[in-house]
């Protein structure tokens, strides 16, 4: 018999308060807490993000698995500990998106996408009272994403520049800064550099952290192709014959 969500889910949560059983569970799983866990959520996320990128439907069903475990594994332990339950996680999402979907389960009328953008981000400073504009960007994120985050939060409270020549030239401004820092400052320079590039990256309206995911597949593709025509081992190459060879590959790609 073919089981429903709602079957499918709340056998998932039983086999997790299994495992977590103080004296019939796995020991593995007792012994872990939500911060021997945190790594594996956010590994998790990324191997979704990874079946997505390459397309792979098989693996994206798998990957997703693994992902709501993650839910339920953290819902499990808080509420062993009397935080809450993972009913009370699931219910506070569908009232979360009941909520911000005012023209869906209301009476309220949202023209476009856009407009559903910007009523959605008004709903959430609403829930945010009266905290900062950058309240609740979270500490866990990938650096450039949460630089986009910020410099978004930011700008929608009229902190930005007008137009893309602004980042642009504070990329110029960031490098010199750079090129001239002490070894003491260098870092924090270098961080102001990658600071105005994510900036620069939000006013041409491309999104920073996919960009470099792609550039970093690019590179890897790239020097696989590299070692391929080589035949032999990289260490022993002079670094000109390591350049030919990547512009061979980089025309291979036109």
């Amino acid at each position: 018999m073919i089981e429903t969500a709602a079957e499918a889910f709340a056998r998932l949560a039983d086999v997790m308060r299994a495992l977590r059983d103080p004296v019939s569970g796995c020991p593995w799983d007792i012994e872990q807490d939500f911060a021997s866990i945190a790594p594996y959520t956010i590994e998790e996320a990324y191997e979704v993000a990874d079946a997505i990128a390459r397309g792979d439907m098989a693996d994206l069903k798998g990957e997703l698995g693994d992902l709501l475990l993650q839910v339920v594994y953290h819902s499990q332990m808080a509420s062993e500990a009397g935080h809450f339950s993972l009913a009370d996680v699931t219910a506070a999402i569908a009232d979360k998106m009941v909520r911000r979907h005012p023209h869906v389960f209301g009476d309220a009328s949202i023209a476009d996408a856009d407009a559903q953008t910007a009523a959605w981000e008004d709903q959430k400073a609403g829930e945010r009272g009266n905290q900062g504009a950058l309240a609740g960007v979270a500490l866990g994120l990938p650096a450039l994403m949460r630089a986009q985050k910020l410099q978004r939060r930011a700008a929608r409270v009229g902190f930005d520049w007008p137009d893309a020549s602004g980042p642009r030239a504070k990329i110029d401004e960031e490098l010199t800064e750079v090129e001239t820092a002490d070894d003491a400052s260098r870092s924090g320079e270098v961080g102001d550099l990658l600071f105005a590039v994510v900036n620069y990256a939000r006013h041409l309206g491309i999104d920073a952290e996919e960009a470099l995911r792609q550039a970093n597949a690019k590179f890897e593709r790239r020097f696989n192709g590299v070692e391929a025509m080589a035949g032999k081992s990289l260490p022993g190459m002079d670094i000109d014959a390591l350049e030919a060879l990547w512009q061979q590959v980089k025309a291979s790609e036109r």
